[in-house]
């Protein structure tokens, strides 16, 4: 880089009130400055992200303060649901198969994060939660997408599989660990062509009062994701959404990797967004209880939100439905399942990457110290951390055009968030739901499974309980924790 670029850069980040970021720039290598200078030239405007920095600590504070929204479930306009009704659910169904068949249709896997609360540095794509055939969560997906494949193209009377594009994106440290994982699994059977990985993109960390950047060294900021919410900025500077339009992709599934009952690319919640025309959707399932710790979708002052479970009285939380009196009145838990129009993301995506709002998070974040030259590892919160939310442009949606659907919570989601120290979302509670509705799937075939016996159904063999037929009068008693494969 040019003497000239470089003092323009070391002009913005001083006039920013950041110069201290090249307190220790002459004595580097040539190959640290460069590095640096990389890193600060990333970031366009340093004196834009310090104000937004502060006016988001300033937002944090006043909405500690401030009057209390007008909270409302959704609307039935918006909102429907397919338990207990297999015919709604089967005419939802058929429109996405259609849908999947024709390539209108593809998925976005959010895949950034580390097992770390698992004990593993390794994306937690690649965990195993101990179930018999030692499956990863990655290969469940990709198998089940396999499933659907074969389900579409039978659709359109086709011997060979239809190709569904998955998009995957990535963190800094998961991106090349995942394409690793996927390349010596030779992509678990899927065609390397349709799978695209893309990184999300990192914003820097902030001193409590949102006034400096933390040095990570002299030779690099601290760093983090920066949330779910980067997800539509990674869209456009990875152009995914240019490749999904030069598919003429109509349809977009995204989820996260750490549901194992996920139905990837799910017909059922394609067909129910695209016969009510919707130009963004949700997936929700039942709370567990009244008080459990799980954000709710609900049309908070006239506009499609999702809130924290803080943000409702106990009152609230346990009031129940005047229609459903046996249901809770806010029962809609948020599983970050997501139905886009591929219309809405052409007309707002841009938009939404510079009008998002970011979240504060307060940490404690070891940092390089310019003055001292030692790298301070504190005992107390020190720095904030910023990051964006997937769902705040759902306020931005107009409510006849969102849709909620809700689904069976034992037939949908068992995320993976804990170690086995946790009472549930643990490894212990993902095998037994995975294992519990491979076994439904098997007794509504028509097998003999006892009570206490638990089948690990292959993901490759059905996608939500169709082909097992054969196993009609088949008696598994005795076979507790068995893999059926074909």
């Amino acid at each position: 880089m040019t003497t000239d670029k470089v003092n323009d850069i070391k002009n913005i980040y001083a006039k920013a009130g950041q110069s201290h970021v090249f307190s220790g720039y002459d004595s580097l290598s040539s190959q640290e400055q460069e590095q640096l200078i990389q890193e600060l030239s990333k970031i366009a405007d340093p004196a834009a992200l310090i104000n937004s920095c502060q006016e988001s600590i300033a937002q944090a504070n006043a909405m500690k303060s401030a009057k209390s929204a007008t909270i409302e479930p959704l609307p039935h306009t918006s909102y429907d649901s397919v338990i207990d009704n297999p015919i709604k659910e089967q005419e939802y169904c058929e429109i996405g198969i259609d849908a999947i068949a024709k390539g209108k249709v593809a998925v976005v896997l959010m895949a950034g994060g580390q097992g770390t609360r698992l004990g593993s540095s390794s994306p937690k794509g690649c965990y195993d939660i101990g179930l018999p055939s030692h499956k990863s969560l990655f290969q469940i997906q990709a198998e089940r997408l396999q499933a659907l494949q074969k389900m579409c193209g039978s659709h359109l009377g086709k011997d060979s599989t239809i190709e569904i594009p998955w998009y995957i994106m990535t963190s800094k440290p998961t991106y090349q660990p995942t394409m690793d994982f996927f390349t010596e699994n030779h992509y678990f059977g899927l065609s390397p062509k349709q799978v695209t990985f893309f990184n999300q993109g990192t914003l820097p960390a902030f001193d409590l009062k949102g006034e400096k950047l933390l040095l990570q060294s002299e030779s690099s900021l601290v760093q983090s994701p920066d949330g779910n919410g980067g997800l539509y900025k990674a869209l456009v500077d990875n152009k995914i959404l240019d490749d999904m339009l030069a598919k003429n992709i109509e349809h977009v599934h995204m989820y996260c990797v750490d549901n194992v009952l996920v139905k990837i690319a799910d017909p059922v919640f394609i067909g129910y967004s695209i016969e009510h025309r919707f130009q963004l959707a949700t997936k929700v399932v039942r709370k567990r209880d009244a008080h459990e710790s799980v954000g709710l979708i609900v049309s908070k002052d006239g506009k499609p939100n999702v809130i924290e479970y803080s943000e409702i009285s106990n009152e609230l939380c346990e009031e129940k439905d005047s229609i459903h009196p046996e249901l809770l009145k806010f029962r809609s838990a948020n599983i970050v399942n997501h139905y886009y129009n591929i219309d809405l993301l052409k007309k707002n995506l841009e938009k939404w990457c510079s009008t998002m709002p970011y979240h504060i998070a307060t940490k404690k974040i070891t940092y390089f110290d310019p003055e001292t030259k030692k790298t301070v590892k504190p005992t107390e919160p020190n720095g904030i951390k910023l990051e964006q939310f997937i769902f705040d442009v759902f306020e931005t949606v107009p409510l006849e055009k969102f849709g909620c659907l809700e689904v069976d919570r034992t037939k949908e989601f068992s995320p993976l968030k804990n170690s086995n120290a946790a009472a549930n979302d643990n490894p212990n509670t993902a095998k037994a739901a995975y294992m519990a509705l491979g076994t439904q799937w098997l007794k509504k075939s028509g097998a003999k499974v006892p009570e206490g016996v638990m089948i690990e159904v292959d993901s490759k063999m059905s996608y939500s309980g169709e082909n097992l037929a054969q196993f009609s009068g088949t008696d598994f008693a005795g076979k507790n924790g068995t893999y059926l494969s074909r």
